[in-house]
């Protein structure tokens, strides 16, 4: 782990964790530091986030003990229903292009970040991912991979070839990278606000590429986006309290999760034995069959997210567990019953105040649609849309479609930690791992971070991926059990990287975390030493 009594920035990358450590140095808050760092992500990880995607964060203040969530994701386009997809002979929501856009909410959900907790000049926070965009950074190595892996995802776009393929192809580890256009987008941001995004001339360039390639975006759309301010919900194990945000993000199933391992010995049986494991993959299989079937904008539909995060539900749901039998196709049950490619970072300053962010594109390289003359990739969050007339995620205009990014926290007497970890559908899952890992077996939040996974991203069947990390034995016995494994590296991608941070209030001590799975680290604020 880091350890310090200056503030910490844990990200994906380490530019920018170091771009957030140097704010927080500056006299910046968690929440600036954390802007910063994101912005600069959006520049060093570009098939993963920027200013073309969502985010959610959940900010704690460490004065009032008081936790604030916030959801900035963004909406469908008005004009984008059901019966226009289908007057063009599309019945399956578009994975990528212009159909598969939603209005970007990054921009405004920093704007109201900065308002609400913010201490430094909004144009401050941008320095630094304008600076790497109009110089060049050397490529990471994991990104290098993942930037090769994805090229395909922008070969409907020439202008976006030209941009992120120098040369015809992605740029190699170590290569330096420049984004001339996205700073110029980030320029523009830095001294206009966040107007400049959304109703100047960013907004227009955005509607004139959505107006090429047959997109229904008005000006409108852009202009009335507004984020959410949101209580986050929240379950108790084995005396800590872990705090997620509520839909239409799917934090409610690493709830549900937590809540059914809550019932049984977990701890005894040991952070690596088959009965654990199995107990997590089939409380996988029961939150998720539920996070299918309800899930939505609750705007627009009836979420049961209280009788879903209960803990007479999880009673229910558990009492269907056979010890000695994978359950394949579960099916979701019925909490209305009862009671109430992605980026990650967490940061912390030296008073405390922790925000757990999370920001993304979606898909790698979003869309594939950039926006012309600014570099910026569009996010393609609206494929989780369904055309399903009798589904709650039906796509709907002005509608919020099922998201994935969650952010989570949780906290026991004096230790608070801010935690994430990415990856579509691997994330909920993985919330609840962690979770364990920290409670169950003691872990620091390092080691439970790397601790090995498992993982599953697709609902239904009984396989899961793990890591070849885990005993042979042990996945033996959970093959005899009916659970087909695949086999993946010692520290996989695939189970998604992730960062935390810990401040202790007893001692005034900071804590932080990241994942080998990634190319970031935790970098604390320098002392002043000088």
């Amino acid at each position: 782990m880091v350890i310090t009594r200056q503030g910490i920035v844990a990200t994906s990358e380490v530019l920018a964790s170091q771009s957030g450590a140097q704010i927080l140095a500056r006299g910046g808050s968690a929440a600036d530091a954390a802007i910063a760092a994101n912005a600069v992500l959006g520049v060093v990880e570009p098939m993963m986030d920027g200013m073309g995607g969502d985010l959610f964060a959940i900010e704690w203040d460490a004065r009032t003990g008081k936790l604030t969530g916030l959801n900035s994701s963004g909406w469908a386009p008005e004009k984008l229903t059901p019966d226009f997809l289908n007057e063009k002979g599309i019945t399956k929501m578009p994975g990528m292009g212009i159909y598969s856009v939603t209005v970007p909410g990054c921009v405004r959900g920093w704007e109201a970040l900065h308002a609400k907790f913010g201490r430094l000049p909004w144009a401050d926070l941008f320095r630094p991912a304008i600076y790497y965009a109009q110089n060049g950074f050397p490529v990471a190595e994991i990104i290098a991979d993942e930037w090769k892996a994805f090229q395909h995802a922008l070969n409907a776009e020439p202008n976006a070839q030209a941009v992120f393929l120098p040369g015809g192809k992605a740029p190699a580890t170590g290569q330096v990278f420049r984004n001339s256009q996205y700073a110029r987008a980030l320029e523009l941001v830095a001294s206009q606000g966040p107007d400049a995004f959304y109703r100047g001339p960013i907004a227009q360039a955005l509607l004139k590429t959505s107006e090429r390639l047959g997109g229904v975006m008005t000006a409108a759309d852009l202009a009335d986006f507004r984020p959410e301010w949101v209580d986050p919900i929240s379950t108790t194990y084995r005396g800590w309290t872990v705090y997620e945000l509520p839909p239409n993000g799917q934090g409610m199933a690493a709830l549900e999760m937590l809540n059914i391992m809550e019932r049984f010995p977990i701890a005894q049986d040991g952070a690596g034995s088959a009965d654990a494991y199995h107990i997590k993959m089939e409380a996988q299989k029961l939150a998720y069959s539920d996070l299918r079937r309800y899930l939505a904008d609750p705007r627009f539909a009836k979420v049961p997210s209280g009788g879903i995060i209960s803990k007479e539900y999880a009673a229910e749901r558990a009492k269907t567990i056979d010890m000695n039998k994978a359950h394949c196709d579960v099916e979701a049950g019925d909490p209305r019953r009862y009671g109430s490619d992605t980026i990650y970072l967490s940061a912390v300053d030296k008073e405390g105040n922790i925000v757990s962010f999370i920001q993304s594109l979606s898909g790698a390289f979003g869309s594939g649609v950039m926006v012309e003359d600014f570099g910026l990739m569009l996010q393609n969050r609206g494929a989780l849309f369904l055309l399903d007339a009798d589904s709650p995620d039906v796509l709907a205009p002005r509608k919020r479609p099922f998201h994935t990014i969650i952010p989570g926290f949780m906290q026991k007497g004096d230790v608070h930690v801010g935690f994430g970890i990415m990856g579509g559908l691997n994330q909920p899952q993985a919330h609840a791992q962690f979770v364990s890992n920290v409670v169950d077996y003691g872990m620091n939040i390092q080691a439970a971070l790397e601790a090995p996974r498992f993982t599953k991203l697709h609902f239904g069947g009984c396989d899961f991926m793990m890591e070849d990390r885990v005993p042979e034995a042990v996945r033996k016995a959970l093959e005899e059990r009916g659970h087909p494994l695949t086999l993946r590296g010692a520290y996989s991608t695939w189970m998604g990287g992730g960062q935390v941070v810990l401040h202790d209030s007893a001692t005034g001590v900071n804590y932080g975390a990241s994942s080998p799975r990634k190319d970031g680290a935790a970098v604390p604020e320098p002392d002043p030493y000088f």
